[in-house]
């Protein structure tokens, strides 16, 4: 794989100018959009114009000028034809493996997914007559087994959530399309560090809400994908995005587009001291999981499918044991070190923590946590860049002492 630097394409992408020559683009806010010659308005609904083909604009449920430059900008971040943003990334998770899966088809996921992606493939997919299979997703034998004549989509993140387990992104690619199959990678957890369309991926989907916006201030998400599938989504008949439109406000993605270009630097920040904390706790004999420790047992995949520039991520897990352990480390770092913040979500400037089993995996089944490695005493945090390094290190170990949880107690 050539190497590829997402914040260089960013930069290159057409330069998009306010309406009377602002550095920044303009927000277009109208719902709908006059047409020049009324002989344009019936190509339009017949798809034979669009933005990139003769720059026409209908109705901003379809296409609007502020997102399509947002759209833009994430297809050259994410080295791909097209990309679709969405008011959510669970809508973005929604119509991507509906307009994959049609009614009778067939999904094979990782299991080691988000707890609301969980829902939707195992409770209500199904009243739609789509049925999913789960596998590990660094099993790449169990995954070759569910796979059925009636399979579509391979599904899987790039790093577990909250298991952290790495997704062997290039060998799932391979083993889907031997089988005719499109693989679907959510990245949310690694924007920027892993490339999943280059590394094979048909159609790569991001909750925008977490680090490509970063502010934890609006909810978003995008699919990035070919021009043929982006156009499908579209489709005045049968396109997903089009007809459940899951429309975003053209004011969010202005904001996201504003946040963009220091994504690198905010990923680095993000890894760098992820990383640091990590490999402190590690040292204190605390149950810590991250990538970029040796110890991980993902951690040479990982490493031969991310971009070295941005480290390892700002995600790891704090094993606790027990939900009681979890909840007095939780107070103890918020409300007496202010290490961080107990809420969910992910990829703010400050760190963000809670108990997965309780709170963003509630919807899997006690038992499916406990196969896939979710204890219930098992803290997800995401890692911030405010404070000192040094402040921050203080704090968490300060923290986990009191909470019982290092070698010294044992």
């Amino acid at each position: 794989m050539q190497p590829f630097d997402p914040e260089q394409a960013i930069t290159e992408a057409r330069r998009e100018f306010g309406e009377h020559g602002g550095v920044v683009p303009s927000i277009e806010r109208s719902s709908t959009f006059t047409v020049m010659e009324p002989g344009e308005m019936p190509e339009i609904f017949a798809g034979k114009r669009s933005p990139d083909r003769g720059g026409s604009y209908l109705y901003s449920r379809h296409f609007n000028p502020t997102i399509n430059v947002l759209d833009r900008y994430l297809a050259a971040m994410e080295g791909t034809e097209f990309a679709v943003s969405t008011a959510s990334g669970m809508s973005a998770i929604v119509c991507a493996l509906l307009q994959l899966c049609p009614h009778g088809g067939h999904i094979v996921s990782s299991n080691m997914i988000y707890g609301g992606t969980h829902a939707l493939l195992n409770d209500m997919l199904p009243e739609m007559g789509i049925r999913t299979s789960f596998a590990p997703p660094d099993d790449l034998a169990a995954i070759e087994r569910a796979i059925r004549p009636e399979t579509k989509v391979l599904y899987v993140e790039t790093l577990g959530n909250p298991t952290l387990v790495v997704a062997d992104i290039p060998a799932l690619a391979a083993l889907a399309h031997e089988r005719g199959i499109k693989l679907v990678v959510d990245n949310t957890f690694a924007p920027m560090i892993v490339p999943p369309a280059r590394l094979g991926a048909d159609v790569v989907v991001y909750s925008m809400t977490k680090y490509i916006n970063g502010a934890s201030d609006l909810i978003a998400g995008c699919i990035c994908c070919t021009r043929e599938f982006g156009h499908s989504l579209y489709d005045l008949h049968t396109g997903r995005v089009m007809l459940l439109g899951p429309t975003l406000d053209p004011r969010a993605a202005f904001d996201v587009m504003q946040r963009l270009p220091h994504l690198g630097l905010r990923m680095r920040e993000h890894g760098r001291r992820a990383l640091v904390i990590a490999q402190r706790l590690e040292q204190e004999g605390v149950a810590v999981i991250y990538p970029g420790l040796a110890s991980h047992p993902g951690h040479e995949k990982f490493k031969a499918i991310a971009n070295p520039v941005y480290g390892f991520g700002g995600m790891m897990t704090v094993d606790c044991g027990t939900a009681e352990r979890a909840n007095a480390l939780l107070a103890v770092l918020q409300n007496e070190e202010q290490f961080g913040l107990i809420a969910v979500s992910l990829g703010y400037y400050d760190t963000l923590m809670s108990c997965s089993g309780s709170s963003t995996s509630s919807e899997i089944p006690a038992r499916e946590q406990q196969a896939i490695g979710i204890s219930p005493g098992l803290l997800r945090l995401s890692i911030g860049y405010t404070g000192s390094l040094e402040s921050r290190l203080g704090q968490i170990v300060r923290a986990v002492a009191k909470a019982g949880l290092t070698r010294a107690n044992g």
